[in-house]
């Protein structure tokens, strides 16, 4: 049987999981952006978003099964994901803009040609890994002290249990919101401005970039 801790640790994993992703607009918008900009279908834009999920939870997750197995204080620990925090941030900024750059580009070449010339297809094929590296590198920063460690006090199996449960309700909350904004963006008529899709994307990828690393979103 669970102790009263853990199934408390379970609640708040599943509580912290849920808003720290629907606050974080880093955790969504990349992948909206892009899917959007690539004309993803929902099935490409659900496997990218489950991926950069995975890569963007588990990364915190051995640090903190690390930082336990050899006794790493937790304050080091966190000091390590701030800076993660703070390269996954200037990437998004970077790769923002030179998208952007890119999209502008491609924009001016498609109204004087009336066709593109750059290569689009291989750019598409691209920016997922881009996308999982960026997420790599952005840490969970209330996992591994407000859930992994006490919970690591308490027992093997409640470690293990309130990871996973942050985990699984972090990856479908991204995945969620996701697909939920794609939907509703492709119902918008914005033919108009077809073209500069691509630019538009890497704006906001951009300054979600910047939100994260100058005004702490």
């Amino acid at each position: 049987m669970l102790s009263n801790e853990i199934v408390i640790l379970l609640i708040t994993a599943a509580s912290i999981g849920f808003f720290h992703t629907l606050m974080g607009p880093d955790h969504y918008i990349p992948f909206v952006a892009m899917a959007k900009s690539g004309k993803w279908s929902i099935y490409k834009t659900t496997w990218v978003t489950i991926l950069c999920g995975i890569g963007h939870v588990f990364s915190s997750v051995i640090l903190g099964f690390i930082g336990i197995a050899l006794g790493v204080a937790v304050k080091r620990l966190e000091i390590a994901e701030s800076f993660r925090g703070s390269i996954a941030a200037w990437a998004l900024i970077a790769f923002g803009f030179v998208y952007f750059a890119w999209g502008l580009r491609r924009a001016f070449k498609e109204h004087i040609h009336g066709h593109s010339h750059a290569h689009a297809d291989e750019t598409k094929n691209m920016t997922p890994w881009i996308l999982f590296t960026i997420f790599v590198f952005g840490p969970c920063e209330p996992l591994i002290p407000i859930l992994m460690y006490p919970a690591a006090r308490n027992s093997r199996l409640g470690l293990i249990l309130v990871t996973g449960v942050f985990a699984a309700v972090t990856i479908l909350t991204m995945l969620a919101v996701v697909i939920t904004l794609s939907l509703g963006i492709a119902r918008l008529p914005l033919n108009k401005i077809e073209r500069y899709t691509h630019a538009l994307a890497g704006a906001t990828i951009c300054l979600c970039g910047v939100a994260i690393q100058f005004f702490g979103l």
